[in-house]
């Protein structure tokens, strides 16, 4: 077992990387406040992983409620955040309850909102079983849903008391959630990890044959990296804002299809693209770099051309993203290859030759 601590003071955590955690019921338990859980998680999860997890918890003792969920991004909504409270209230819910989110990202986000609003704050612990969740959206304390205007609009920063991520539960991911969360594995390298991003270059074969030693140094590695960040800025008031690398473009391509049609990691990606050929454009990086970022997102089977979406669209939906300071769009950029930063003066010109599909090399 790989062990990362995300420090945050008196609210630190650990984040436990390994294969068969769902099996080790005191790696929990060390974490309650109360030998009581509710775990939420969806339909397509509930039968792989949580008869498991519930009979390990209530081996050593825990009472075990499941609430389980309609699966997938287009449900991170106010109507299944009402649910997941409807069923803590009926099974009367204390304050030392601690909600557990088995699950991907969604689960994750809508769990964390819950555990934050729940009778005013309630203890949650993340168990990640999604590639995406393990090296991303279980660290750090981001929660929310989605609004019909702009994704994860709604939410609050709360952290977890653990985070669990079991390399096992990948076995049976799907190979396009897989790639998806490639994605946000990729963006580590790109924004911030230049040797990183070389080791993913030479390592994508395996870790797309889901190899378990490349994907345990990739989820540490992704979580090391982002446990620095947010022990630097928690609230996303500086440095934190460089994860959102390609995110800007990629929740507009989300709102503009309907949440869930192309999966997140996918948006994300060709978002990133988009960066990288904005960065291009100004003259930060050069076409090398801008074709190793491609044939990377290539290589992990991610698409790096967005939707055919009109230029005004973009803007519009964009116009929407939570980075927007003083009415001004802030994008995540690159200087250099491993080295990103935020920029709020794109020129117009430069972001319609991109939009409209000139800013890729021939």
């Amino acid at each position: 077992m790989l062990t990362t601590v995300v420090g945050l003071g008196d609210r630190a955590y650990p984040i436990h990387i390994g294969t068969g955690l769902l099996d080790q019921a005191q790696l929990v338990t060390a974490h309650l406040s109360q030998k009581r859980v509710a775990i939420v998680t969806n339909e397509t999860v509930a039968p792989l992983y949580l008869g498991r997890l519930s009979a390990t918890l209530e081996g050593a003792g825990v009472e075990v409620l499941p609430i389980v969920v309609r699966d997938g991004e287009s449900f991170k909504t106010w109507e299944t955040l009402n649910r997941i409270f409807d069923a803590l209230l009926a099974a009367r819910c204390e304050r030392k309850t601690t909600l557990i989110a088995l699950g991907g990202g969604v689960i994750g986000d809508l769990t964390g909102f819950a555990a934050a609003t729940y009778l005013r704050g309630v203890p949650f612990i993340q168990v990640p079983t999604t590639l995406l969740s393990q090296v991303d959206s279980s660290v750090g304390g981001k929660t929310g849903i989605n609004h019909p205007l702009g994704k994860n609009m709604i939410g609050a920063f709360y952290q977890p008391r653990l985070v669990l991520a079991d390399l096992a539960s990948l076995d049976t991911l799907p190979d396009r959630e897989l790639a998806a969360g490639l994605a946000e594995v990729i963006k580590y390298g790109i924004l911030g990890d230049a040797p990183f991003f070389e080791w993913l270059e030479a390592n994508m074969p395996a870790l797309l044959a889901r190899d378990r030693d490349a994907l345990a140094h990739a989820v540490q590695r992704c979580c090391r990296n982002k446990a620095d960040i947010v022990a630097e800025d928690e609230r996303e008031t500086g440095r934190r804002a460089l994860l959102n690398l390609g995110h800007t473009f990629g929740h507009a391509i989300e709102a503009a299809l309907g949440f869930g049609v192309w999966l997140h990691g996918e948006a994300v990606a060709a978002g990133m693209a988009l960066a990288a050929r904005t960065s291009l454009l100004l003259g930060h990086i050069g076409e090398t770099e801008l074709r190793r970022i491609e044939s990377i997102l290539a290589a992990a089977r991610l698409p790096v051309v967005p939707p055919d979406l009109p230029v005004a669209r973009w803007l519009e939906l964009m116009g929407h993203d939570k980075k927007v300071e003083a009415g001004r769009l802030r994008f995540v950029l690159l200087r250099a290859l491993g080295e990103a930063y935020l920029d709020d003066s794109v020129p117009l010109p430069v972001l319609d030759k991109v939009l409209a599909g000139g800013g890729a090399h021939g």
